[in-house]
């Protein structure tokens, strides 16, 4: 199955397009400003029975040297099969729209990101025929953007550098900034940047400061996300209310039931244990008839 880092970390680019002009001077490309990009069909299945997808394609129109491909593919871990089915892509792509077709891979940790950016040949050494030499995109040269103002300047760039930073102790000043920045941005700017942070973060550590900054900060967006964002944030709230109401009147609070507590995310369910603390006997009384 498909994660939603995996998605978000080349999403992304079809959502902005102009994201690899603005990323390409940290992966030290000298690449023209594009003038236009569209997003084209990422199924490269031929008549065989094998299925062959890219994750992103997008065409590139530049006024110096007319239009090349980007194929954009996330990679999350390791995979020996990867290059060749890559070195498909590009061949494919190349022969079909007669085009220069370039490849960027993008990463969330440095031991993947090194691998993917290998050059690979498909001969022996003496005969290597097609060599593929991917461009890689992760924590290694990622912007690392803490200050909201630089976010504000760039949402899209600043929630990437978050995504491929999504392992590494600074994503959190990353995520400080960008809900800092987001907070000046109409909501159909802000929800899809708060959507992708999200899933490209995760079931990470961090997902839970970038869930309680959205609660806290971004109050008023609407998106799916930004909601079960705030319920959790209630549902935290709530269970803290409940375990101080029962530690403040002396009662002993068991792990079975301090655990059942913090474990609730449904913020009516915590609500009536709130009103059950205040009176009961013992800890495990607001539980009773449940």
């Amino acid at each position: 199955m498909v994660s939603p880092p995996h998605e978000a970390m080349h999403r992304i680019f079809q959502h902005d397009p102009g994201l690899f002009s603005r990323v390409s001077r940290f992966l030290g490309i000298d690449l023209p400003k594009p003038i236009g990009a569209t997003a084209l069909p990422t199924d490269l299945t031929e008549a065989s029975p094998v299925e062959r997808r890219v994750d992103t394609l997008l065409r590139f129109e530049t006024a110096e040297h007319g239009a090349f491909l980007l194929a954009v593919e996330a990679q999350g871990k390791k995979d020996p099969d990867k290059p060749a089915s890559w070195a498909y892509y590009v061949s494919y792509l190349w022969t079909k729209y007669r085009l220069p077709t370039a490849l960027l891979v993008v990463c969330q940790d440095h031991v993947t990101a090194k691998w993917a950016q290998r050059a690979v040949s498909s001969g022996l050494p003496q005969l290597p025929t097609l060599t593929l030499q991917p461009v890689v995109a992760g924590p290694h040269n990622m912007p690392v953007i803490t200050d909201p103002d630089e976010a504000r300047a760039d949402l899209v760039l600043a929630s990437l550098a978050a995504i491929t930073h999504a392992a590494e102790p600074v994503v959190n000043a990353i995520l400080k900034a960008l809900s800092t920045a987001l907070r000046d941005a109409p909501q159909d700017v802000a929800d899809p940047i708060v959507e992708f942070t999200a899933h490209g973060l995760g079931n990470r550590p961090a997902k839970h400061l970038w869930r309680n900054l959205v609660a806290v900060d971004l109050s008023f967006y609407k998106s799916y996300i930004s909601e079960e964002i705030r319920d959790e944030g209630r549902a935290q709230r709530g269970a803290e209310d409940v375990l101080l109401v029962l530690e403040q009147r002396g009662l002993d609070v068991s792990d079975d039931v301090r655990a059942r507590i913090t474990e609730c995310g449904d913020p009516e369910v915590l609500r009536h244990w709130l009103a059950r603390a205040v009176t009961a006997s013992e800890a495990e009384a607001i539980f009773e008839g449940e």
